[in-house]
């Protein structure tokens, strides 16, 4: 019952910006730590970013550390990735993740709530 549904990955040049939508369903996003992770082809996924229920806590992968924004609002239930000054090796395929357990503390759990992917590509 419970699902994520995550939009706005798309084609951009070098240097443009996305912003990423994470929309979850069958549960309260209040109780919720929410993050973006990526996935590249013959790449491990990665958590690109992570955020508390509350919005107090960010956490960034050292590579989008001041190009990426996470953001959250509890009530509409949807959690937001703004990407900016993209670059190409941020091309990869984009989900939201969700679970009870702060999976932001916890560096190494994987979310067991996931959304389907968007894909985020960028040309150089």
């Amino acid at each position: 019952q419970v699902q994520m549904v995550e939009s706005g990955g798309g084609l951009v040049q070098a240097g443009g910006s996305l912003r990423l939508s994470c929309t979850a369903s069958g549960l309260s996003a209040v109780n919720l730590y929410m993050g973006w992770f990526r996935q590249a082809p013959g790449k491990e996924r990665e958590r690109v970013s992570c955020i508390s229920t509350s919005g107090a806590t960010k956490i960034y992968v050292d590579s989008v550390k001041g190009r990426f924004t996470i953001s959250r609002d509890n009530a509409k239930n949807t959690l937001y990735l703004q990407m900016n000054s993209l670059k190409p090796d941020d091309t990869a395929m984009y989900y939201c993740g969700a679970d009870l357990v702060d999976i932001c503390y916890y560096n190494k759990y994987d979310p067991r709530i996931w959304g389907q992917g968007t894909q985020v590509t960028v040309s150089s």
